[in-house]
């Protein structure tokens, strides 16, 4: 018994080490620590120009903590989240902004391979359609967040990376304005991500995912191209699911033990003849397709979704189930693949803080 103590005792010290909070250092001024930024700016080679424009007369912002510290959502069941992100309204108003823009989404798809759907669901979901795309001065917010010390390393990286957009010209700091999270524009892509993926799709010599909607749209396509999307490939189906069949399913297809939450609430990808063998059938009964990749099942309250890898790559926007199955079905609807909405049952929401 005395011979293993020690490494009990090790253990529970690492454990403790993991849960316990981690000690803050005191934080200068806020002045005082805005120097240090200018300095390791300069050093990143931001031009003296654009430190000034940014940061000269730069104060915190407290409503950004308030908001970082007491995020708020509602947990709801999938069949009713996603009976209210893809109402009627919803996707009468996708179909006509997928009709208004044909002739871009097209050339979008060509180029990156993402269908109109897939890119209009998502700029459905992240602006309402390019109506919101934030109101909060970036550089002030990212800066108020990298002060604060609960991620300071975070968003101190975002704060240069949103630093070398305006260096870059692409927009001007009065008008970088996005989320309290320092999302930016119309496809909210954190800086780190607007300077990989944003482009310049109309050929101005800026990449403004902010008014532009020839560089809004391409540049949701080149995310989700450069994050997996196959060209010509569904991103799954809805399918029907026998309750006597759930038990041999849990059996053969456990759930994922990896990834995000999203990702361990599906299962383990199966070949499609597997699961006509366990009963699953396309939605109305009808046989599944005979060929295609491997897909695994996501199950709601009601509703259960067969989904192949394009699917992960919607996930790589938002990594919540509820998000990608809201952006694949509006996507079909504003495809006119899929009828109107059910009207959803009543649940009781709860509210959660966000981690």
């Amino acid at each position: 018994m005395q011979m293993r103590l020690p490494g009990l005792l090790l253990g529970l010290a690492l454990l403790f080490q993991q849960i316990a909070p981690v000690p803050q250092l005191p934080r200068p001024p806020f002045p005082e620590w805005l120097d240090g930024v200018r300095a390791e700016a300069r050093s990143r080679g931001i031009s003296a120009a654009t430190i000034a424009a940014a940061l000269d007369g730069l104060e915190p912002l407290p409503i950004v903590v308030e908001r970082d510290r007491s995020q708020a959502e509602i947990v709801e069941t999938l069949d009713h989240y996603l009976q209210q992100h893809v109402s009627a309204k919803v996707i009468r108003t996708a179909r006509t902004r997928r009709a208004d823009h044909a002739a871009l989404l097209e050339k979008v798809a060509d180029k990156y391979g993402v269908p109109a759907g897939i890119v209009v669901a998502v700029w459905g979901l992240e602006s309402n359609f390019g109506r919101f795309s934030g109101v909060r001065p970036t550089i002030q917010t990212l800066a108020t967040l990298a002060y604060d010390p609960r991620r300071s390393g975070l968003f101190r990286e975002e704060l240069f990376d949103a630093l070398k957009i305006l260096d870059s010209g692409d927009v001007r700091p009065a008008a970088m304005r996005g989320s309290w999270a320092g999302a930016l524009g119309q496809p909210q892509f954190m800086p780190s991500s607007f300077l990989l993926y944003a482009q310049d799709f109309d050929g101005d010599g800026r990449r403004d995912i902010w008014t532009s909607t020839p560089d809004v749209l391409a540049s949701i396509a080149n995310y989700l191209s450069a994050h997996g999307w196959t060209r010509g490939d569904a991103w799954g189906r809805e399918v029907s699911v026998p309750a006597a069949a759930l038990d041999a399913i849990r059996e053969s297809a456990p759930p994922r033990t990896e990834g995000c939450l999203a990702r361990r609430q599906m299962t383990v990808p199966l070949p499609l003849e597997k699961w006509k063998a366990l009963g699953v059938r396309a939605k109305g009964g009808g046989a599944l397709p005979d060929t295609g990749p491997d897909a695994s099942l996501i199950s709601g309250v009601t509703r259960h979704f067969l989904v192949y890898p394009n699917y992960q790559a919607i996930l790589e926007y938002n990594c919540v189930n509820a998000y990608g199955l809201s952006v694949a079905l509006l996507a079909d609807a504003a495809s006119g693949s899929a009828p109107p909405p059910r009207a959803p049952a009543k649940t009781k929401k709860t509210k959660k803080k966000r981690r």
